[in-house]
């Protein structure tokens, strides 16, 4: 594991050099008929160098490893059903090694910035007390001192290694190898303890966490090495430290490497409540409830629903306090299999009391029939014979 360190001016210099030298063999994804995409994002950025002004842009990653970045040219928003969309590639290409996984964008702080987006509204909609909904560009104003400097990050995470860029001087400011032996599997800018980070899931098994923007490792753990492409394609990362995946085809496996989710496990789970018969009233007598001198009152589902043809009430419960945690989850599941188990070994043993008791009815029928063939055949032989012949 390499710990990511600003790179130089010289290596900075030979980066850009070796985009500029690689850029003009792939410049184009059609000339490669091995490269394929594999990551989209959209986001409001600056398309080409030291531009001034945000637009909307289309990042674009491949297999190869190469970023490229189309500009969008948006029609007013009155002309946007009759006029098309104009595409144009800006000229900007990046290099990273391994297929491009995931992107993200940060604003000059280091928050993450979120694709924008419009809601979808039928134009033909006859009601008109609704208002347009209209998108929010998100569009940064440099200060006094920093006119020309930068106004925003974007992160670029492959299966190899994630770089981090300044926008628009597309200066690489970070770099880290995430592997050598391995690769990336799944990559996702996720939010945990209030900050945002670059959580990866590796091939050998790792999950690996990186700080953003500075790309310093925070958490490297072997959790669960890839045995099933189930998991390969299935798993994904959440925030607040959360993980989730097809253990098999209908089970999520969800799992956490947050200490604080942790800690909080317990109070997450639920008590058990089972219900229970309404206990009966006591009987009064008349002279107790007309001299009683209290007043009595009546519940109305009492007197006209369930409870006064003699059945609890549906809403009544009991809380049966027990050891608490999971521990008396599992005392009480550990009880529950033993009871099943001698109820199991009980049907077992009566059951071989019904083969055993079986076994003796075909017996004496058995005997019955060969009785009665004798007998059938004694009367054959003595029903023409006279008294004086025995």
């Amino acid at each position: 594991m390499e710990v990511s360190l600003p790179l130089t001016h010289t290596e900075e210099s030979k980066d850009i050099s070796f985009n500029r030298s690689r850029s003009s063999s792939v410049s184009s994804i059609d000339k490669e008929s091995k490269e394929a995409i594999t990551a989209l994002y959209f986001m409001e950025s600056f398309s080409r160098k030291m531009d001034l002004t945000l637009s909307p842009c289309l990042w674009v990653g491949t297999s190869l490893g190469t970023v490229l970045v189309i500009s969008l040219n948006l029609p007013p928003e009155e002309q946007r059903y009759s006029e098309p969309l104009m595409v144009s590639p800006s000229g900007t290409v990046l290099m990273l090694k391994g297929a491009i996984l995931t992107f993200a964008s940060l604003d000059s702080l280091g928050s993450l910035i979120h694709p924008p987006y419009e809601v979808w509204k039928d134009p033909k909609s006859e009601d008109k007390d609704d208002k347009a909904r209209k998108r929010k560009l998100v569009r940064f104003s440099p200060s006094s001192s920093q006119e020309m400097g930068d106004h925003q990050y974007v992160v670029l995470c492959s299966e190899k290694q994630a770089k981090l860029y300044s926008l628009p001087s597309l200066c690489c400011l970070y770099v880290h190898n995430i592997t050598e032996t391995s690769f990336v599997l799944r990559a996702d800018i996720v939010t945990m303890c209030n900050s945002i980070c670059l959580a990866c899931f590796c091939a050998n098994g790792h999950i690996m966490t990186l700080s953003l923007p500075s790309l310093r490792p925070l958490l490297d753990v072997n959790y669960l090495p890839l045995t099933d492409m189930r998991i390969a394609r299935t798993f994904c990362f959440t925030n607040s430290g959360q993980a989730l995946y097809l253990s098999s085809p209908s089970e999520i496996q969800r799992i956490t490497y947050s200490q604080e989710m942790c800690e909080n496990l317990q109070e997450m789970l639920g008590d058990l409540f089972i219900p229970i018969e309404t206990p009966e009233a006591q009987n009064r007598g008349f002279l107790k409830g007309l001299f009683g001198g209290s007043a009595q009152t009546f519940d109305r589902e009492e007197l006209f629903g369930e409870a006064s043809a003699g059945k609890a009430s549906r809403a009544l419960a009991q809380h049966i306090p027990g050891p608490g945690g999971l521990e008396g989850v599992k005392g009480a599941a550990s009880g529950v299999v033993g009871d099943l188990a001698r109820a199991r070994i009980a049907l077992d043993e009566r059951g071989q009391r019904l083969g055993e008791l079986e076994d003796r009815t075909a017996a004496m029928m058995s005997s019955a029939e060969t009785f009665s063939k004798h007998a059938h055949e004694l009367m054959l032989k003595c029903r023409d014979k006279k008294w004086y012949q025995f």
